[in-house]
């Protein structure tokens, strides 16, 4: 199993079966494509760019472009079953509002973000230098992420905004990391519900 598929099942693993799913940020639709065949779950993709939304529309996921900047107030509350943010609340300006809007238009949501607090990330800041790493690869000029976090962060954002974790762990590799997942993951995945 390769280590996106092994990704994908672990996020699949936190969708119920047939669920309606909202996927922001869906990049090129291949997560909600997997989770129609391998969940038979139905929705939408969000996203920004012309190549990614053409790569959704031919791999038949529906896709609806806009730019998550300008807010979810098309969709009602509780819209959707589920509404994940893989690798896009790292991007965004409004990150709190985003999540907050995550809550609001679905039952339960799904995020996942680059974890700062990885210990290669660690090791990299006590040499004094920013980290750039597999899941970091960008240099700190450059880098499409205007937001870090870690694992620890996001339970206390959890926390304010009133959202009832209902599990989280790392992922490394496409490995499940429950131990430690602050310090032995490079990515932190919360399944999460309004309280």
């Amino acid at each position: 199993m390769t280590e996106s598929s092994s990704t994908f099942q672990a996020i699949a693993n936190l969708v119920p079966k047939g669920a309606r799913v909202l996927d922001l940020g869906c990049g090129d639709g291949s997560l909600l494509a997997y989770l129609q065949r391998e969940r038979e779950c139905s929705g939408y993709g969000i996203e920004f760019d012309d190549a990614n939304v053409l790569a959704c529309v031919r791999r038949g996921v529906n896709v609806l472009q806009l730019n998550l900047e300008d807010g979810l107030a098309i969709f009602e509350d509780n819209s959707f079953d589920v509404v994940l943010q893989i690798d896009t609340l790292q991007h965004l300006r409004n990150a709190e509002v985003m999540l907050r809007e995550t809550a609001r238009i679905g039952k339960q949501g799904v995020v996942a973000f680059p974890n700062f607090a990885h210990w290669p990330n660690r090791l990299s800041i006590l040499q004094g230098r920013m980290p750039v790493t597999k899941r970091l690869p960008y240099q700190w000029y450059d880098t499409p992420n205007i937001r870090v976090g870690t694992f620890k962060d996001f339970e206390v954002l959890a926390l304010k905004n009133k959202l009832h974790i209902l599990d989280s762990f790392g992922l490394q590799n496409g490995e499940v990391r429950r131990w430690l997942p602050n310090a032995r993951a490079g990515t932190a995945v919360f399944h999460f519900e309004h309280a």
